[in-house]
């Protein structure tokens, strides 16, 4: 009864809190001052250890991850929140991966000769139809940037038919300078690659040839080499159409195919970022063989619950989550060269974090006045498909979980100066999170453009989707004994060198003094989120309508 007592009044003392300026009570405070960088570290270290084989879903080192999420879960006494009263929510997924040796692409121009393609080198693909084998003669059909945006008065794909046909297209938006047309110098979902593939088989198409170059992709061909000769994975479920040749070209292929068409690639980007663009059909055909072998398996979402004391009509819910999958083990590596892809950062940091967040908050034995989520997500490296499949079956209705707290990818470079929550300006929790980033030394920078499209690549874009008010939390700016630049140069030598490369290796000099700070902060927002009113979406933001239709629910 006294713990009840003390747990009502914890709650009104955080529902009379517009934002978090006081210092919680000393329950709460105890479950920050858990938190270990010590703990996170070795969380870490282990998930990017060698044994675990890269943790790719629905093989043995994925399994072996999820199963050790699953023991810390029940260590913490967290109730289970997935299948028939287990930890474990099984996904059902179908994977395809290309034959390099029996897979070819041919450009075959009306006139002139053909053009041989290269697999890896100038171009990847994958049959997202899921068929083991897929032959292609068709013309080419030019759709500059692939989009079709009415609130922007912006189609592509006008006046042609692109029925069993190849389309050919940029990644990214169409340029702008102006933030409120296509995001400005930020890039939307539009300007996605699953957006490129989604459309065009939508409209019909047989194939889809996304142009890459690193600025606008805003990575290198090695990201879309590896992430695109493994695996690639699809919910079973899923039953949307689908292209027999989704594939990336290289650049300077792209200039052989304009050439070959009697025109030129700065022609038609030029072309093609100018309202009024017309497509058209190129006097191109390719002529591809694509030969898949295809795999059905399950991986799991891991669900712990830490179960709130109240209990009403309007129950809420905070999910942290992280995905703790990755890319496995390099099928191309030769003898003695490193085959795995560890994920240290990616994402062994941000999983470390969710487990220390659980760890400390159910050791400090305080209760949330409602319940709190972990989720450690699978395949979020096949497109964000675990917590897609997780955000259309929650463990609570959508309507009750009043915000997603995601940690993917943080560098633990010691003590960051900012906080990054992208999406955070556009909702009305975002005095609170500014309020809370201050007491734990971080200032929000003013929103910046969103050049590499961040926010729909991570798992918190799943839950956004649905309406949730949803972010990812980071950390930048200035780090503690570093000049203010080396952060950000860290972040890029890590983005060129190191990023979903075989080398994102756990090291031993990694300061987790900022991502333990980040953790503590966490557990602060996700206590004062359960006692706010639902948290909602700005007027007219795209997430809005999604948000209103689960609150009514």
């Amino acid at each position: 009864m006294k713990q009840a007592l003390a747990l009502s009044l914890l709650a009104g003392t955080l529902a009379a809190q517009t934002v978090t300026t006081k210092p919680l009570p000393p329950a709460v405070e105890a479950a920050e001052n858990t938190v270990s960088a010590d703990s996170i570290r070795a969380f870490d270290q282990f998930l990017a250890d060698d044994l675990l084989e890269g943790r790719y879903p629905g093989q043995r080192g994925g399994e072996l991850a999820a199963k050790f999420i699953a023991t810390q879960f029940a260590s913490y006494g967290l109730r289970p929140g997935g299948d028939n009263g287990t930890y474990f929510q099984q996904v059902d997924f179908t994977s395809v991966k290309s034959d390099p040796a029996k897979t070819s692409f041919t450009l075959v121009p009306k006139s002139g000769a053909p053009i041989l393609l290269r697999f890896a080198e100038d171009f990847v693909v994958f049959n997202s139809k899921l068929e083991p084998e897929a032959a292609i003669d068709a013309p080419i059909v030019w759709v500059g940037y692939g989009v079709t945006a009415p609130e922007y008065k912006w189609d592509d794909y006008k006046g042609v038919d692109v029925k069993g046909k190849v389309i050919l297209c940029i990644v990214n938006d169409p340029p702008s300078d102006d933030p409120k047309f296509f995001g400005g110098k930020g890039m939307t979902y539009y300007g996605r690659w699953t957006y490129k593939f989604e459309h065009a088989a939508e409209m019909g198409a047989v194939g889809a040839l996304i142009i890459h170059r690193t600025d606008l992709a805003s990575y290198g061909w090695d990201v879309v080499r590896n992430s695109n000769t493994s695996e690639k994975t699809f919910l079973t479920q899923d039953k949307d159409p689908k292209l027999s040749a989704a594939s990336w070209i290289q650049l300077d292929i792209a200039k052989k195919l304009f050439e070959s068409a009697g025109t030129t690639l700065d022609a038609e980007f030029a072309a093609a970022a100018k309202s009024g663009f017309q497509a058209r059909e190129l006097p191109v055909s390719l002529k591809a063989t694509v030969v898949s072998s295809v795999r059905h398996f399950q991986s799991p979402n891991v669900i712990g619950i830490y179960a709130g004391v109240l209990r009403t009509a309007q129950d809420q819910a905070v999910v942290y989550s992280a995905h703790y999958d990755h890319l496995g083990v390099k099928a191309d590596a030769k003898p003695g060269e490193d085959a795995i892809f560890n994920g240290a950062a990616d994402n062994g940091t941000g999983t470390a974090m969710l487990l220390e967040i659980a760890r400390a908050v159910t050791s400090s034995k305080v209760l949330p006045p409602h319940s709190m989520v972990f989720a450690a997500v699978t395949a979020e490296e096949q497109g964000l498909l675990g917590s897609l499949y997780l955000a259309q079956h929650p463990p609570v209705p959508l309507g009750q979980i009043n915000l997603n707290l995601n940690f993917d990818e943080i560098l633990p470079l010691g003590m960051g100066s900012e906080l990054h929550a992208g999406g955070v300006q556009r909702t009305s929790f975002y005095s609170t999170m500014e309020a809370a980033g201050k007491k734990f030394g971080y200032t929000i920078p003013a929103p910046r453009p969103d050049v590499s499209g961040g926010y729909y690549r991570s798992d918190h874009f799943s839950f956004a989707h649905a309406g949730v008010p949803a972010f990812s939390l980071g950390q930048g700016g200035t780090y503690k004994g570093h000049d203010k630049d080396w952060g950000r140069k860290q972040a890029e030598l890590f983005n060129q060198n190191d990023y979903h490369n075989v080398s994102d290796n756990f090291r031993p000099e990694w300061d987790f003094s900022g991502l333990a700070n980040l953790c503590r902060l966490g557990i602060e927002l996700g206590f004062v989120s359960l006692t706010q009113p639902p948290i909602t979406w700005n007027p007219g933001d795209e997430f809005e309508a999604a948000r209103k239709q689960s609150l009514s629910k």
